[in-house]
Parts: structure tokens; sequence; C-alpha cells
């Protein structure tokens, strides 16, 4: 039995999670965040970093840490039943909600859009998304080695080109930085922390982390120790190459904003700034590449999505699931890109912070003798701040004006903006947590429960 692994083995297992979590519509998220941030652009992409790259690698960490065989039987520390909900949530998030149809949105911003008429634009989007996900449906249905490989050779490619694209935007950018925009200008860290949400890796963490230990445990690596400080060097390798392609893309959009403007998504930024230096050649490669890598991903969510949600509803088929989800990504696709990464914010902002509270918890759970009650409480605080953070979200997505609102929920958000720190940066749920966690850690050490 094999009780260590090699510099290569590391690496080689380090590029997988990065392939993983590198999914094309990560690329849009930084680079809208570098064309708002303006001259604010590092300080914006530190906060992005922290939870497109610093959450996930926790989350990863937290199942190796935490010894459960799934994210349901980690979550289910705190009740089954919640572990059933909150699980479910979450490949939903990551699945036919929004990441999925999210897939098919951005191979069409950046692949496809540049090249249609105006005036066609939705009925380009209607067919070029019934193809997609017809094609996701086929391959989905019918698992082939195929994919993996084509996906084994996107990843690589797409860095590639990346870094091309990126090294002359560093030496010849396109524009000067400009001014940042909004709350860019006044919390400019705490902004780019939120975005990184849009990412949805850290929820997509708790998953891959399963992946990477299986991977090691059958080349085996068995001793909990050792799974721990394998996984933590494959997830630093995965997290290095995330946040130069991250910060390098953040640039990129900050440089273009002086020519092209600031645009609805990140998605038209990188097919404009690919014409200006490469022309129509250059174009046309990142349109292949990028359709092939979108594919791939949403293969992928949408059968881990079907295996998943077999195996707590097993009267319903594999082949079922998969025809169902295929089917809502290609609906929910059909808004578009931009309105799919608006309605998705106020649902992480009710799901973010449970799945942050969760590993924090996991961390913790030694301390307090992994007692049920600790669990229970510190996500009940969660929650309260968490699920009122997510209506008003949503009401502002909505636009539906402040003077509108239900008296109870303007009553909460007004007690929550005095009483509780960072709550107008949308980290309020933060030092409840903590409280809570401590005081009933403490009381469970001191009656020994």
């Amino acid at each position: 039995m094999q009780n260590r692994l090699s510099f290569s083995s590391f690496l080689v297992i380090g590029s997988m999670l990065f392939a993983l979590f590198f999914g094309a519509g990560n690329l849009i998220f930084p680079a809208q965040l570098g064309q708002n941030a303006g001259t604010n652009l590092w300080i914006a992409t530190f906060g992005f970093l922290v939870t497109g790259i610093g959450l996930p690698f926790l989350g990863i960490l937290a199942m190796g840490f935490s010894g459960s065989r799934n994210l349901q039987e980690l979550s289910s520390r705190i009740h089954p039943i919640y572990g059933i909900v909150f699980t479910s949530l979450l490949y939903l998030t990551i699945g036919p909600f929004f990441a999925g149809p999210r897939t098919g949105a951005v191979a069409y911003e950046i692949a496809v859009s540049p090249f249609v008429p105006a005036g066609q634009v939705q009925l380009f989007l209607l067919l070029f998304t019934l193809l997609f996900f017809g094609i996701s449906l086929y391959f989905s249905l019918n698992p082939a080695k195929i994919v993996d490989r084509i996906g084994k050779i996107m990843a690589p490619t797409i860095v590639i080109l990346l870094v091309i694209l990126i090294g002359f935007t560093f030496a010849k950018p396109i524009g000067v930085i400009q001014n940042p925009v909004g709350v860019y200008n006044e919390s400019p860290f705490f902004k780019g922390f939120v975005e990184g949400y849009g990412t949805m890796d850290t929820l997509a963490s708790l998953v891959f982390g399963i992946i990477v230990i299986n991977v090691l445990r059958s080349k085996g690596i068995t001793d909990r120790k050792k799974i721990i400080s394998a996984t933590a060097k494959t997830g630093f390798i995965a997290a290095f190459l995330l946040a130069i392609i991250y910060a390098g893309i953040a640039y990129l959009g900050a440089t273009t904003t002086e020519k092209f403007g600031i645009f609805d998504t990140g998605g038209p930024v990188l097919s404009e700034t690919s014409a200006y230096y490469f022309g129509t050649t250059g174009t046309i490669l990142l349109t292949i590449v990028i359709i092939l890598a979108c594919l791939t991903t949403s293969i992928g969510l949408i059968t881990a999505c079907a295996e998943y949600f077999r195996t707590i509803i097993p009267k319903i088929s594999y082949k079922m699931f998969v025809v169902l989800f295929s089917s809502l990504c290609f609906i929910v696709a059909n808004f578009g890109l931009a309105n799919i990464i608006t309605f998705s914010i106020p649902v992480l902002m009710f799901l973010y912070p449970l799945a942050i509270v969760l590993m924090l918890l996991t961390f913790a759970s030694p301390l307090f003798n992994h007692s049920r009650i600790v669990y229970i409480s510190a996500t009940v605080a969660a929650f309260l701040v968490s699920i009122i953070d997510g209506i008003t979200t949503l009401y502002n997505t909505l636009e539906i004006d402040v003077a509108e609102w239900p008296a109870w929920l303007n009553a909460i958000v007004s007690f929550y903006d005095q009483v509780l720190p960072l709550y107008g940066d949308g980290l309020g749920w933060l030092v409840p947590v903590l409280v809570v966690m401590i005081v009933t850690g403490v009381i469970v050490r001191l009656i020994g429960r």
C-alpha cells in the first residue's frame, strides 16, 4: 500500500481539480469585475479571490477533514432532513437552475453572439441552446470516454489561449484603466468578495472534494491525516493556477473599458479582446474551444445531478432525471446570461453563508466534541441572516422600491443594519455565527455533552 505520492502525481491530481473548477463560465466574472473595479482593480480582485479560490480550497479540505462519504452525510450532522434539503438545493444551484444553463448562455455570448444579426438575438439563442443541450442530453444518456478526453484537452487549451491573450494585454494594453463604478468605488474588497459567489465554486467544492479523496484512496492513501495533507497539496496547486488566471482576466477586463465601454456581462469582454488582438482567426479558435469546454461542463453537471437525485428518489430512473435536467437547462438558458447571473445572486446570498458555516463547523467540530447542538445553533444563526439577505437581494433584483417592501422585512433589515457588523457589506451573518459557535461550544464542553 502506497503511503505517499510523488510530486508528479500531486501535479496530475491538482490539475484535474483545476479542470473541475475551471469552467468557461468562470471566465466572465473576473472580466466583469475588472471592467467595473477600474483603478480599484487589485483590492477588488483580492476580495474575489477569497471567495472564488480561498473558500473552495477550504471546502476541499473540509471534506477531507470530515471523513464523510459525501456532502449529504456531512450536512446531516445538523439534521438528516436538513442534509437532504441542503444537498438537493446545492446540486440544483450548480446544476439545472443556474450553473448548468449558464454553460449554454456563456457559449452563446462568447462564441456566437458576436456573429448574430441585430434583432435576431433571441431566435439564435433559442436555436443554439436547443442544439447545445440536445448534445448534452445525448452524451449524458450515453456516457462516453470521448467526453472526458475532450474535457482533458479543452482545459489546457483554454489556459494556453488565455495565457497568450493575457500576455498581450500586459504587453500592449487596449486602453487606460478607468475609474471604479458604483460600489467598487466605496467598498471594492467586499464587493469583490460577494462577486466571487458567482463562480459557485465554494458550493461545488463540497462535491469535488469527494472526487479528489476517492482518487487519493485509489492510489493507496487511506490514512486520514495523509488524506488531509494530500488534499491540501492538490488543492493548493489548483488554487494557484486559478489565481493566476482570475487575476490576469480581471486586469484584461480593466484595460478594455476605455475602448469598448462596460458590458452587461463579462462574455463580450473576452470575444472583443480576442478579436482586437488576433482578428477573425483568433475569434473562431476561441469560439470552438469555448463551445466544447462549456459542453463538457454541461454534461458533467447534468450527469452529477441525475446521479445524486437518483439516490434519493430511486423510483425515477437516471435517464428521466437527465431528460428533466437537460430540459430545465434549455429553458433557463433562454432567459439570457445577464438574467441568469442576476437572478442567481439572491439564491447565492442565501446559500453561501450556510455552506461556509458548514465548513467552519467541520474544522471546529473536535473542539466541541462534534455536538449537534453547536451545529444546529450556528446554522440557525446563519439562516436567520442569510434568508433576509436572499429576500432583500431578490427585491432589489426585481427593482422593488424599499418603500414597497413588507413592514416586517424593513423592520428586520433596519435592526440587522444597526446591530450586525458588516451587514451592509453582505457579511452580517459572520459575527453572530462565530459568537454562537463559541458560546454553545463552551457550554457543551462544560456540561460534557
